[in-house]
Formats: C-alpha cells, structure tokens, sequence
C-alpha cells in the first residue's frame, strides 16, 4: 500500500529548503526536517496543515522570509561570545555534522517512512518540542520532564512521577497519533531532539534490567523463556518455565540469531537507535549523550525555554552501567560473538561517534 506513508524526497529545491538525501549535503543552518508525505485521505488540503505531496515527489515549502538568513537553534542558544558558551555550541554542533555525515556515507539505501515507525517521537505542542526517547537513556527522567511541561499545572516535579506512570500509554502523545499533514508541518517547525549512550554500554544496561531483576517476571516468560530454549542445552523444567536466569551469553547468541529478527522486531529495550529514532531521515537539531546527559539536557531545556522553571533530574543511581561494567560482561563472551554483536550495533557506533570498545577482542 502507499497510503499513509512518508517518502523520502529525492532532490533539493533551492535556497531555503531541506529535504533530505542521503545522496546529497544536508544544511546545517536550517533546523527543520521537511519530508514528501502521503496523505491517508486524497481530499487533504496541503496548504491547511504543512507541506503534502505524492508518493515520491518533491515536496517544496516557501521561506517566509525569503530575504532573511536563518539561524540554527544552537545559534540562537549560543549567541554571546562567552567561551563556554561556544565550546558547548560546537560540541553539540559537531555531533549533527558527524551524524549528517555518517548519513551520508553509510546509509545508502532510501527508506520510507509510515506514522507507525514514529510511535517513539514524543510531541509537545505547548513547547513546540519532539523527543525520541530511547529506553535506557534516561528516558524515563526526560518523560516526566515532558509529563511536567505538558500538564498544564498537574505535575510540578519530575521526580515527583512514579517511574511506571511516565511509562503508561497515553501520559504522553506521539507523533504517530497525528495525521500525514500534522506530522509533516510538526517535523518541519519543532525542535527535534535525542538522546544517546555507548550502544553496548546501553546493551548490557537493559541486560542487567530486564533479566537479573526478580520482579520483571513479564520480560522472563516472553522472551528468557524463549532465549533460553533456544541456546540452552538441556535446560532444567524451571528454567523453561521461568526463563529468570538468561545468562549474557545466551543473550547476546539470541541476538546475533538471524531467526530473532525474522521472527518478530527487538525490543525498544535493545533495538538500535537508528532503528528506533531514524537519524538519517529526521533532521535532529541536538543530539545528547547520556555522557554529558546533565548540560545537554540543560541545553534543551533553553531552547524550550522553560530552565528557569525546571531543572532535569540528576540521576540517583550508585550502580550505574559504564565502560568497566560493560567491559566485565564481555569477559564472557567469545571472539566470534563479539564481532557478530558489534557488526549488528555498527550503526549505531558509526553514526553517533562511539569508538569501538578496547574491551572487544573481535580476532
């Protein structure tokens, strides 16, 4: 079917436009992403809701200050010549430069977008914001944050918010809710912005979360149940039963298994951000690092507007997962599955600008 779906354009329309290509520059100056969308009913009227056009069409959207440079969000955040100011500018500038770039190089087949693949976009209409979060970056701080800015007074602070509510279908709207048109001129004006982390880092994060804590039960029965049957010799009755004691060795084999995917999507928990976010045909304009989650979080909260009214929640945990920890479950796991491993998360790695591990030992 090609209803209801977002095309990727396939060539730029002058000075003012961005429409993205992975065979061709992206510009840095321009914060708005602009697709080539389908409309699910014929009727819409472009003109109403934002930039449509058919299936594979350029879709072309007048500047309306034609005569007027514009200026990146960063640019206007970062407009004093303090110095600190302007490092933190060119961190978070060079981050979209690497993953544009990365784009461009890596990324080489053209994908179509539906609504449905951006069920993880978190929009606020107040703020003018989109989010994409990605489990085990910090996502449940940021959707009490947004739970916070879009309440209209009901929650004041974010740490005030139950963990599972901010979680709750609903609490929250996405943009895969909204209409073609909707989506499309929401993408093109909103800031867009995401969160990232050491892919294995992140991997062993939601490891050690779903399957060594006793009270994720619904984790162990739909997927240790099968991670277990299938890499396990001989299993003992409980353990196929339970499926509460997958090793991070099996886990990983249940990964690297070309049947997994086959089979059924990843979960959020371990799918790849570029999977979950599309990076290379969203047109972020701040990519944080759960590294340097506090300023950049900061950062985000200035360009919302809103950092004299709310500060982001510094984490708690005393058992964080980092490079050592990650580098100890990885003692345990072969040559061969490293490389198989690292080769499924290469993406991400390569567009976000991780370096790969000293731990591996992928010869």
């Amino acid at each position: 079917m090609l209803n209801n779906r977002i095309a990727q354009p396939t060539e730029a329309l002058g000075k003012g436009f961005l429409i993205i290509s992975f065979s061709l520059s992206l510009s840095l100056s321009v914060s708005h992403t602009l697709f080539s969308l389908r409309s699910p009913q014929s009727g819409d009227d472009a003109s109403k809701e934002g930039t449509t056009a058919p299936l594979g069409e350029p879709a072309v959207r007048t500047d309306p200050k034609p005569g007027k440079s514009r200026r990146s969000p960063l640019q206007t955040l970062y407009n004093g010549d303090q110095p600190e100011l302007f490092a933190a500018q060119r961190s978070l500038q060079g981050r979209r430069e690497h993953l544009e770039q990365g784009c461009l190089s890596h990324k080489r087949k053209r994908q179509v977008l539906s609504p449905e693949d951006l069920k993880h976009l978190i929009v606020d209409d107040k703020h003018s914001l989109i989010y994409c979060y990605v489990p085990k970056v910090a996502c449940t701080n940021w959707k009490r944050v947004l739970m916070v800015l879009t309440s209209e007074g009901r929650y004041i602070n974010p740490l005030a918010i139950p963990a599972n509510e901010a979680h709750i279908a609903g609490n929250l709207r996405t943009l895969s809710e909204f209409t073609v048109p909707e989506i499309n001129r929401r993408l093109r004006s909103y800031l867009k912005f995401i969160f990232v982390r050491d892919p294995f880092e992140r991997l062993v994060s939601a490891y050690r979360n779903k399957f060594t804590r006793s009270y994720n039960t619904a984790f162990h029965k739909r997927y240790g149940t099968k991670i277990i049957r299938r890499n396990r010799p001989d299993p003992e009755p409980e353990a196929l039963e339970k499926g509460s004691d997958v090793s991070f060795p099996e886990f990983v084999q249940y990964l690297v298994d070309p049947r997994t995917q086959r089979e059924e999507p990843f979960n959020e928990h371990w799918e790849r951000v570029h999977s979950l976010c599309h990076p290379c045909l969203i047109h972020y304009d701040v990519v944080g690092k759960y590294e340097t989650l506090e300023p950049d979080s900061q950062a985000v909260l200035e360009l919302a507007g809103v950092d004299g009214t709310l500060q982001f929640p510094s984490s708690g945990k005393s058992t964080r997962t980092d490079g050592n920890m990650a580098a100890h479950f990885f003692k345990h796991i072969s040559p061969f599955y490293q490389k198989k491993l690292f080769n499924l998360y290469r993406m991400d790695f390569l567009l976000f600008n991780y370096s790969t591990p000293e731990y591996l030992r992928t010869r």
